[in-house]
């Protein structure tokens, strides 16, 4: 029988070296094989870079960054789940296409959040630049 100290991690340097490679070989591999982190990364730098152009407040930058965060990390989350529910079925099934909707709903939550940020902290900035 297994017991729950025989999952411990280990705790050395080596290791945890390691987990960080593989978070980073995370990250680049979903911006190798998805499209929409693509995008999502065009448009954060847009908005970064539109921060340092209008001189935002730190406190303005940091929403923008969080919503950043947010819609980039569901992207992968989705992405994640897409492809660990391709790998169980290549069938139809009403609860992978559940999941597949659900996980890709929260993205859009969360880029439409982002875009009314952008909005809210850029609308001012655009609007008194084209009068």
């Amino acid at each position: 029988m297994q017991k729950i100290s025989d999952a411990k991690e280990k705790h050395t340097f080596k290791a945890l070296k390691n987990s960080f490679k593989y978070a980073l070989n995370g990250v680049f591999t979903a911006l190798a094989i998805c499209r929409n982190l693509k995008i999502h990364y065009v448009l954060a730098c847009i908005a970064i870079a539109s921060g340092f152009y209008f001189d935002i407040t730190q406190v303005e930058l940091a929403i923008i960054l969080l919503a950043i965060t947010l819609v980039v990390t569901l992207e992968m989350m989705n992405t994640a789940i897409e492809k660990v529910v391709d790998l169980l079925t290549e069938k139809y099934h009403i609860l992978a296409l559940i999941a597949k909707d659900i996980a890709a709903g929260a993205v859009l939550i969360a880029s439409v959040i982002a875009f009314i940020i952008g909005a809210l902290i850029f609308g001012p900035h655009l609007v008194a630049l084209l009068t």
